[in-house]
């Protein structure tokens, strides 16, 4: 299950702490792969076929909490090789990248600013503090 499904289905089971702490966890690190495939098409599902060939594949790999930055570069993307062009396209899409970045943290950021309100709005209404998730307790 893809991470937006996992939260889509915390969201519904009215689980908001986990699906913003789910979240948060998926905005902190983006994956840009650029690479091209080989002519033979190897059986679908294999790992040649979702990772491609390491010298036909560049990956870009950004961390902010850690403030990582991993580049590989296969060998068939470097000086005069077959696919040097496609250099630009991958940093175009790891700029890209870090506005996305940007914008799922400000998105994110506006979450809890409204989780925050409510949940102060509630415990007021109620005279209580808000009821907490099992998992909630544990933390």
């Amino acid at each position: 299950m893809s991470a937006s499904d996992e939260f889509r289905k915390q969201l519904k089971a009215g689980k908001i702490v986990e699906a913003l702490t789910l979240a948060l966890g998926e905005a902190i690190e983006l994956e840009i792969t650029t690479w091209v495939a080989d002519d033979d098409k190897p059986t679908q599902g294999s790992t040649q076929s979702k990772q491609g060939n390491a010298g036909n594949r560049m990956r870009t790999r950004i961390n902010l909490v850690d403030g990582d930055i991993e580049n590989e570069i296969g060998s068939n993307f470097i000086g005069e090789s077959p696919y040097a062009e496609l250099r630009d396209f991958h940093l175009e899409q790891v700029k890209e990248g870090r506005h996305i970045i940007q914008q799922n943290l400000e998105s994110l950021q506006q979450m809890f600013v409204i989780f925050a309100g409510t949940m102060s709005r509630l415990s007021k209404n109620s005279g209580n503090s808000p009821r907490l998730s099992p998992s909630d307790r544990e933390n």
